[in-house]
């Protein structure tokens, strides 16, 4: 497998500072939507990245560091819940992207966004499905976002412990609708996601 094919692609067309977008947190019951752009030195390979998904958390967290000295430029940014709820996800989670893309202190030329559609940029861009499994600079976006997220549920959990923000990160497991049921929404809850869950009010 060549991790660099869609980078290498860009720079023979003549593109000279590629950046890969990807986000976390499109699906749970709380919290932002984070989204992460990162732009890698021409031909550079981080041994160790994968799609976020498939490493251990302790792997993402060791990679986050060296990710974030190895690139050339790098921006994590988010959408809130209010804007989740005022928008909805999938705006919410393009508005994340965008503010990634445009927080990079080196200006990209072109991005490559992972999924199926693209946020509104002004730069050329273009989308790849499971873009995090097949390209090296989405892979690294995807753990800069996957990280920095988890991290902000683990802040949440100190402020409301009830909840288990530390174990599920804000997903609808068991547990965490559970303490819906129990205790209620708290300010970082998506109310439009709670959907069928009888939440106590």
């Amino acid at each position: 497998m060549n991790w660099l094919e869609y980078e290498e692609k860009a720079a023979a067309e003549g593109y000279k500072a590629v950046c890969g977008v990807d986000e976390a947190g499109r699906g749970p019951l709380a919290g932002p939507v984070c989204a992460a752009a990162v732009i890698l030195p021409q031909g550079k390979i981080i041994a160790g990245v994968n799609d976020s998904k498939k490493l251990s958390e302790k792997k993402r967290e060791a990679l986050f560091e060296v990710i974030m000295a190895e690139a050339l430029s790098y921006c994590i940014a988010y959408a809130s819940v209010e804007e989740i709820e005022s928008m909805n996800i999938l705006n919410a989670t393009m508005l994340a992207m965008k503010r990634a893309v445009e927080g990079l202190s080196v200006r990209a030329d072109f991005a490559m966004i992972d999924g199926n559609r693209l946020p509104d940029l002004d730069i050329d861009a273009e989308y790849i499905i499971k873009g995090d499994a097949k390209s090296m600079s989405i892979a690294c976006a995807s753990i800069l976002a996957k990280v920095s997220r988890d991290r902000l549920l683990y802040q949440y959990a100190e402020e409301f412990p009830q909840y288990g923000f530390e174990k599920h990160k804000g997903y609808g497991t068991k547990v965490h609708r559970e303490a819906l049921m129990q205790y209620g929404p708290c300010k970082y809850h998506r109310l439009s996601f709670l959907g069928k869950i009888p939440v106590k009010r």
